[in-house]
């Protein structure tokens, strides 16, 4: 398995699309919303970037790095955004490895933190991961903010 900027394997964009389309937009937010995003994160070494885990070049997982994720708390940068693994793939630890690669990789551009807001709680924390307080997703639903110290 590796993990790759999507600029290195941008023939897997449509399907990184559908994922976060389907896991995070819904009726809520159109495809091109998510299309647009992923389109904008190919740059090399620019925010926001997103990568993809391959096996053979099938892609089965997805994160982002964003400068913002949720738009009541802009004054927290940068994010982990937008992990997704799919169905086929679950339980075999790739959300730990993303969320590894990202911090190693925010690490090393020279953050001090990474944030993250989740819907869930009890998942993050045993990546190390510090519950910081809740904030406000639109339209108007309570999300849990964590706190990478890198």
């Amino acid at each position: 398995m590796k993990i790759q900027p999507l600029y290195d394997v941008p023939h897997h964009a449509r399907q990184v699309t559908d994922w976060l389309w389907q896991a995070f937009g819904g009726v809520a937010q159109p495809r091109e919303l998510f299309a647009s995003i992923v389109e904008h994160s190919q740059t090399p070494d620019a925010l926001p970037l997103t990568f993809v885990l391959t096996d053979a070049d099938t892609p089965l997982a997805t994160v982002g790095l964003w400068r913002c994720d949720l738009l009541s708390r802009q004054d927290l940068f940068p994010w982990m955004a937008a992990l997704y693994v799919d169905e086929s793939a679950r339980g075999q630890g790739l959300a730990g490895m993303l969320q590894e690669h990202v911090i190693g990789y925010a690490r090393a551009k020279g953050f001090k933190d990474l944030h993250l807001y989740s819907a869930c709680r009890n998942f993050y924390e045993r990546f190390g991961w510090q519950y910081v307080g809740d904030g406000i997703e639109s339209p108007a639903t309570n999300v849990h903010l964590y706190r990478y110290a890198l």
